[in-house]
């Protein structure tokens, strides 16, 4: 059996929650909920809100309750997105 959208979303939140966890001088939580909010379609998110809290990583979770508020950028990629518009990247 393949896996669920929310599945999918579980798994690509606690994966960027456990990357961000790694970077100094920034909040893991904030971190996770500005890339989220910054790269993540509307749907997605809404999707992950929808999703079974437990399977998310304790970062994780957090971000999910901060993402809808207002979160300050946290790192390069989601400052150039928000000066250049949400959803791109600074990626080459």
């Amino acid at each position: 059996m393949g896996k669920t959208t929310v599945d999918r979303l579980i798994y690509m939140a606690n994966q960027i929650a456990r990357n961000l966890a790694t970077t100094p001088d920034m909040d893991p939580a904030w971190a996770t909920a500005d890339h989220i909010k910054q790269f993540w379609d509307p749907r997605m998110i809404a999707g992950i809100k929808g999703a079974d809290r437990s399977l998310l990583s304790p970062i994780a979770q957090k971000a999910i309750e901060l993402v809808d508020g207002d979160v300050p950028h946290q790192t390069r990629a989601t400052e150039f997105a928000s000066a250049h518009g949400t959803g791109l990247s600074d990626a080459g």
